[in-house]
């Protein structure tokens, strides 16, 4: 029995680049092969819980516009609701995966003991429904930013009692996440940062964030979760500057605290743009250190100076995003998920269903680009062209080297190098050419 809620849609099918069908596949096609292997398995699609079912369509400026028969989210009745129509949606889309954070998924209680008691029945309630969907959870989170016992950080908040009440909210939530299965258990510091250095402790707070993260990670060698554990970077909002600024800043803090071989990124689109960088630089950095976890497929408006977690539309950018990570060997525990939300004047349940096909539709022709241009190997052949003078054993061994000789060398063969061209426009053509 079905809730009414998706009444009229019927569940997503491939027609192929010719349909004009605003509710079916152009691209994505599960069971098609991509460098030996099924698009569904390269993309790993996921839901966001909180941006599909949880936001209430509000803004800075404005409330909710969203009128959901699962609204408000006060109580357990209607946290089961929202459940039993998230599936619907999965089930619509052929979603193999969603994510969540706990106050996503069960109302809040305002003290831990009922939090916990709320998780532990919708916990149970949703592996029902995995089990009869087939459904997978990717990663699972706490949200540790939205209520206002987190406004001033959660692991770095000046208050132990906070930093308590973290470590026991984290422990629940990798508890929920180990027993439906997660692949990842994801920590995001909102918060975890700071609004002014003059009431601002910043060592205090970023040793007291290592060893929390440390503390993640024993807990997880303790109960044998199998997943990974990642850090999502972003820059600031909501606060003014967090310690997880980009990729480099988190790969820099992991090795400050012993963790670069426990925990890896997820990286968000979205994120990348508030940093100064682009997607592709991001997973770049993070594969090249082999931190590459998973991935929070969005965009920003560019003429917006926030993170508005909109749908990608940009066949390049993530034709780009996917090639490093194809370049890196692909996901393994982790993912694409959808950290997007549709408009607030997209009310509808079509529009919901349909900002999902749009982006699966995006990631797809992605894929396939970043794959043709992996086959092709011309990204490659130009980069190898680029360096080959390192492949000397002279220019090898000068890494050994030191600065009398190579100064020495340098007088002795009368080293006047001319520049070469980088050719970024041949490249920037090639790429277009898949895309």
């Amino acid at each position: 029995m079905t809730s009414g809620f998706f009444d009229g849609i019927e569940k997503i099918q491939f027609e192929g680049a010719d349909s004009k069908n605003s509710l079916a596949f152009r691209h994505y096609d599960p069971d098609e092969i991509v460098m030996g292997k099924r698009m569904e398995d390269h993309l790993r699609f996921a839901v966001a819980w909180w941006h599909s079912f949880a936001w209430e369509g509000g803004d800075p400026f404005g409330g909710p516009t969203f009128e959901r028969p699962w609204h408000p989210q006060d109580d357990m009745g209607r946290a089961r609701m929202k459940a039993d129509i998230a599936f619907e949606m999965f089930e619509i889309l052929g979603q193999p995966f969603f994510c969540w954070h706990d106050a996503d998924i069960r109302p809040e209680q305002g003290n831990f003991a009922e939090n916990l008691k709320t998780l532990e029945e919708i916990t149970d309630y949703i592996a029902e429904r995995m089990q009869l969907s087939g459904t997978r959870l990717l990663w699972g989170t706490a949200n540790m930013f939205s209520h206002r016992r987190w406004m001033a950080g959660a692991s770095t908040n000046p208050d132990p009692d906070v930093f308590a009440f973290a470590a026991a909210t984290v422990k629940s939530c990798l508890d929920a996440t180990q027993k439906l299965g997660g692949e990842n258990y994801v920590l995001w510091g909102g918060r975890e940062g700071y609004e002014t250095l003059l009431n601002t402790d910043l060592k205090a707070e970023m040793d007291h964030m290592g060893r929390f993260l440390n503390m993640v990670v024993d807990y997880k060698h303790k109960i044998g979760f199998k997943g990974t554990i990642l850090v999502e970077p972003k820059p600031q909002e909501p606060s003014k500057h967090q310690y997880d600024y980009d990729a480099a800043t988190c790969i820099g803090f992991l090795r400050k605290y012993g963790l670069e071989n426990e925990v890896k990124l997820n990286l968000e689109q979205g994120h990348a743009i508030l940093a100064g960088h682009s997607f592709e630089h991001e997973i770049a950095v993070a594969a090249a250190e082999g931190m590459l976890g998973s991935i929070d497929m969005n965009r920003n408006d560019y003429q917006s100076g926030w993170d508005t977690d909109q749908f990608p539309n940009n066949t390049p950018e993530v034709a780009l995003a996917y090639y490093h990570i194809l370049k890196a060997g692909g996901f393994t525990t982790g993912g694409t998920n959808f950290d997007a939300k549709i408009r607030r004047q997209s009310l509808d349940a079509k529009d919901l269903v349909a900002a999902h096909v749009g982006g699966m539709d995006i990631c797809a022709r992605g894929l396939k680009a970043a794959a043709a241009m992996i086959e092709d190997g011309g990204l490659e052949r130009a980069l190898q062209e680029r360096y080959s003078g390192w492949d000397t054993p002279q220019a090898a061994s000068m890494l050994d080297s030191s600065l009398d000789e190579i100064a020495a060398r340098v007088l002795q063969e009368d080293i006047n190098p001319k520049p070469r061209s980088g050719r970024q426009e041949i490249l920037e053509n090639y790429v277009n050419r898949f895309v």
